[in-house]
């Protein structure tokens, strides 16, 4: 006979946030305090966890001020090194917030104590190799405990991913998307300057691409969406994009890959991924969304006003392909960051006049049919053509804490209209509920045009 096992004891904490003293966690942990026990916030109870108690406090006392800090906040020791410390961490919290990059350097005990114990786990990594290896790994295991756990959710790919969802929704049948480009462009009234770990994770990923495909030939493959009519050819390496007046250069980054993914799953689940215990309305807005959002080939280029600026991306982007590959290349360009960026990234991050000064757009540009028989023509070419537009703050410190808090407060406010647990994108998992949040935090969607496109149109 079978001895019941006793009731998990109730979490002390709805969120803990994990290297809550690092670059971007303290901003993260000031986004979070601003919904910390204020009215309709499920937000009651935190911790800050990480190696240093000195450090916490001061972390807590800077995203605190002008106010004092509250008395409420708990400090906890714990490091990524520290497996019991991790599972202690997870015993104490409904969600967890892992802010220690690099993430395949640091990620995986936290993710694993996660999915062992059934907590909840949210990220803001952009390393893809690190994210399909944890959905390798951790999913079979995360959906048997009730382990959500969700990476990406923070500039790295919320905007890019509910910007070409938005971007598709527009396509009212019969019309229908085939490919829509995202164009990044960074903007600021003085300098921009990166988060030394988005550089250390963009030179690590770089040098690892070979295990990268690895893992990718390792697993099974996964019926792609099918998409109305050709596939885009590929361009020029510096294209201008005349109808927002940038140019532009492909942008190796996790969000071509993250959408990808989502996409995939919603093919798999075309209404979207049931929740545990979904009120009638909830599923009624899962259903709504999902069936309105439509499959395209996606991608993305970093952009700029200048040629000037194009070309110090593309500088950035040689140093690394051509470095990464030695490990004496690797210490130079993490040991000189400045040099090797051209002042884009250095390793005391931005100041803050520096960020409260940035900005970001991203343009999303998609082509597609106005009716999707047309797209089964021969030699058949998009005939319409839909931009649309995602705007909003400093992308390392400010979009991305107003982003991973956003996808926190719908765990906590609605964990029984999500998936008991597995391994997801942002995406499939928040999709019917991020964007109007989002927009409610300074972060805007924007139709910008819609434009019938001559018969001779290039795809």
């Amino acid at each position: 006979m079978r001895t019941a096992q006793p009731p998990k004891p109730r979490p002390l904490y709805d969120i803990i946030i994990l290297g809550a003293s690092g670059f971007t966690g303290k901003y993260v942990v000031k986004e979070a305090l601003k919904f910390l026990n204020t009215p309709s916030s499920p937000l009651k109870t935190l911790a800050l966890a990480g190696r240093s108690r000195e450090k916490l406090v001061k972390t807590l006392q800077w995203a605190a001020h002008p106010s004092s800090p509250p008395n409420d906040v708990s400090v906890i020791i714990a490091d990524t090194t520290d497996l019991p410390s991790l599972s202690s961490l997870c015993n104490q919290t409904k969600l967890l917030l892992n802010c220690v990059g690099p993430y395949r350097i640091h990620g995986e005990p936290v993710v694993a104590a996660c999915a062992s114990s059934g907590c909840d786990y949210l990220d803001i990594t952009g390393e893809p190799e690190f994210m399909e290896e944890m959905e390798a790994k951790y999913h079979e295991k995360a959906m048997e405990t009730g382990s959500l756990i969700v990476s990406a959710c923070g500039f790295d790919s919320i905007p890019a991913e509910m910007g070409v969802m938005f971007n598709t929704r527009q396509w009212v049948a019969p019309a229908v998307p085939n490919h829509v480009t995202a164009y990044v462009s960074l903007e600021s009234d003085k300098r921009i300057v990166g988060n030394f770990a988005t550089y250390e994770s963009a030179v690590l990923g770089v040098a690892n691409m070979d295990k990268l495909q690895q893992l990718r030939h390792s697993r099974p493959k996964k019926p792609r969406p099918v998409i109305p009519g050709p596939r885009l050819p590929k361009g020029p390496t510096i294209e201008y994009q005349e109808k927002i007046g940038l140019r532009a250069l492909k942008l190796p980054s996790a969000d071509a890959v993250v959408v990808r993914r989502t996409l995939v799953t919603l093919m798999e689940n075309p209404h979207g991924l049931p929740g545990i215990n979904e009120s009638p309305e909830h599923i009624g807005k899962r259903e709504a969304y999902w069936l309105s959002v439509k499959p395209a080939h996606f991608g993305v280029k970093i952009a700029s006003k200048s040629l000037l600026g194009i070309y110090r991306i593309l500088g950035v982007g040689v140093f690394i392909g051509l470095l990464c590959r030695f490990s004496f290349g690797r210490w130079l360009l993490l040991k000189f960051p400045s040099f090797f960026s051209f002042e884009w990234f250095r390793k005391t991050g931005p100041s803050e006049d520096e960020v409260r000064s940035a900005s970001f757009k991203m343009w999303f540009v998609g082509y597609g049919f106005s009716d999707s028989n047309l797209a089964s023509e021969r030699n058949s070419k998009p005939d319409m053509e839909i931009i649309t537009r995602v705007m909003g703050p400093e992308i390392g410190y400010v979009t991305t804490p107003i982003s991973l808090v956003q996808c926190a407060l719908i765990v906590l406010s609605q964990r029984e209209n999500l998936p008991k647990g597995g391994v997801y994108t942002p995406g499939i998992v928040f999709g019917p509920d991020l964007q109007e949040r989002l927009q409610e935090n300074g972060i805007s969607f924007d139709v910008v045009s819609k434009t019938a496109l001559p018969s001779h149109a290039p795809a």
